[in-house]
């Protein structure tokens, strides 16, 4: 079936909080071990002062990231993809599981002094339901309600998680810079503009640093130059990511954790991986360690299943019985007979990518299989992909933080280029999107049995994003996906 290219772009853009168009190229530093002289500098932040900063609609990776300081949603995801509440002090789903009811936190205001209400909440939630950035995590979202105090969200299906998706920036309106509930505001005094730590926040902890200056960026150039010159304070950056730019000069790096999937599909409709006993055969055979620790730099991690490792749901124990095994590979590739060759497709765009196809081609030689890789530009890489012209692919795909894998694995979906339909699977998956509570580790053990009886993909590794600093100046950073300031106000900053 036919894919919209516009979809597939979707799942290869890398921004903070979900996929937009032209963000600058993510910078990628030189390895620089030694320790500069100290030196006292201004902790300051950069921005493009053409793209401007409204936290739902914007599109520039730098200014969302100002959000993080600025912003709070219903919820705030840590390390771990798992929701704690931050606007709301609780959510009830409904016995059909079809509506939830949010409870709002007592007491926030937003930096104007006026009270967070439901109607800012309905109002945020029904851009983002519009917005490049969050329009795909709220495609099961039919309306939203407010009530006294509350806010109520009705769905098409039934999500167990959705409180994992409610991470939107909740903000208030004003015609200009629109205000949030965070612990800092955006000022402007003539052309230049800075954080203020604002009062009444309701968290009520100590920040270190009442003003925080913004230097102007208007090209990636400027960005390299402002942190080499130790300008700015830190950036946050994918390593491996297309058309990275580098760095000189020495730096900390704090990785962290993403729903950013690099996996080897199946085209299960024709050729050799019809065959539920090959594609079981190949899952085995890919050295995943490898992958994740030589080709992305140890700036990924490891997974066998659908699901990031960081995460509480990730089933170990089934993960380790699908761990790389040349031997085992080996026999049940003999015991599915003859395989014949394999047209295995993936982009040349990408240095990490291109290198992990030719090692994973290598492997699959090494276990006697006749492997044709056609590292293949952009637009023929995706074009081989809507034709079905392949047996295997490398792809890199953005999850939601729930792991929903509705456009993977349904017939029908938007990302299933393989042509995957198991009926079991789709109800596995349904069971496993409307459990919540502890429920949920079962539904989610038993899909991933499943995918595993009936592969529709193999896993590789999920991707690590990077907080650069200036060598020495911030510790404790705890960066998360969404925001790399999480924790802010407990940060060792020098």
């Amino acid at each position: 079936m036919k894919k919209s290219l516009s979809v597939l772009l979707l799942t290869f853009c890398l921004l903070l909080g979900g996929c937009a168009g032209g963000p600058e190229p993510d910078p990628t530093p030189s390895p620089t071990p030694t320790a500069p002289p100290q030196e006292t500098t201004e902790f300051a932040l950069a921005y493009y002062p053409e793209e401007g900063f409204h936290p739902i609609t914007g599109g520039n990776r730098t200014n969302l990231a100002l959000g993080g300081l600025v912003y709070e949603g219903l919820y705030a995801l840590d390390q771990q993809f798992e929701p704690e509440p931050q606007l709301c002090t609780q959510g009830v789903q409904a016995a059909d599981g079809l509506s939830w009811t949010f409870t709002l936190r007592a007491g926030v205001t937003f930096s104007d002094g006026s009270p967070l209400t439901s109607a800012e909440v309905k109002s945020s939630l029904d851009l983002a339901r519009t917005s490049s950035l969050y329009a795909s995590r709220f495609s099961d979202i039919t309306g939203v309600t407010s009530g006294e105090g509350s806010v109520t969200v009705t769905l098409s299906r039934a999500n167990g998680n959705l409180p994992a998706l409610l991470d939107i920036p909740i903000v208030k309106e004003t015609g200009g810079v629109p205000l949030g509930t965070g612990p800092y505001v955006l000022s402007q005094s003539g052309e230049d503009w800075s954080l203020t730590a604002r009062q009444g926040w309701w968290q009520g902890e100590a920040l270190s640093l009442q003003t925080i200056p913004l230097r102007s960026i208007r090209e990636t150039d400027d960005l390299i130059h402002a942190f080499d010159t130790r300008d700015i304070a830190l950036v946050s950056t994918d390593l491996t990511g297309t058309n990275a730019l580098g760095f000189s000069g020495s730096f900390d790096t704090v990785d962290y954790p993403t729903s950013i999937m690099l996996y080897v599909g199946f085209n299960v409709t024709s050729g050799p991986c019809q065959s539920a006993a090959v594609r079981q055969a190949l899952l085995r055979a890919f050295d995943r360690s490898s992958v994740a620790t030589a080709l992305y730099s140890s700036h990924a991690r490891p997974a066998a299943l659908p699901i990031s490792p960081a995460s509480s749901y990730y089933p170990e124990t089934l993960a380790q019985e699908l761990e790389y095994a040349p031997q085992e590979a080996a026999q049940l590739l003999e015991a599915a007979g003859k395989v014949g060759s394999l047209t295995f497709v993936a982009p040349s765009d990408n240095a990490a990518r291109a290198a992990t196809a030719k090692h994973l081609a290598d492997g699959l030689t090494e276990l006697g299989l006749q492997v044709e890789l056609q590292l293949l530009p952009w637009d023929k890489y995706t074009a081989a992909l809507e034709k079905g012209d392949f047996d295997l692919y490398l792809a890199e795909v953005r999850l939601t933080a729930d792991f929903d894998l509705t456009a993977l694995i349904t017939a029908g979906g938007s990302l299933n280029y393989g042509g995957y339909a198991d009926a079991e699977a789709a109800q596995l998956l349904q069971s496993y999107r409307a459990t919540s509570g502890q429920g949920r580790d079962l539904s989610a053990l038993r899909l991933y049995e499943r995918l595993a009886e009936e592969p529709p993909f193999a896993v590789l590794c999920f991707k690590n994003w990077s907080v650069l600093t200036q060598w020495s100046r911030i510790s404790n950073l705890t960066p998360t996906q969404q925001n790399v300031f999480y924790g802010f106000a407990h940060w060792d900053i020098a």
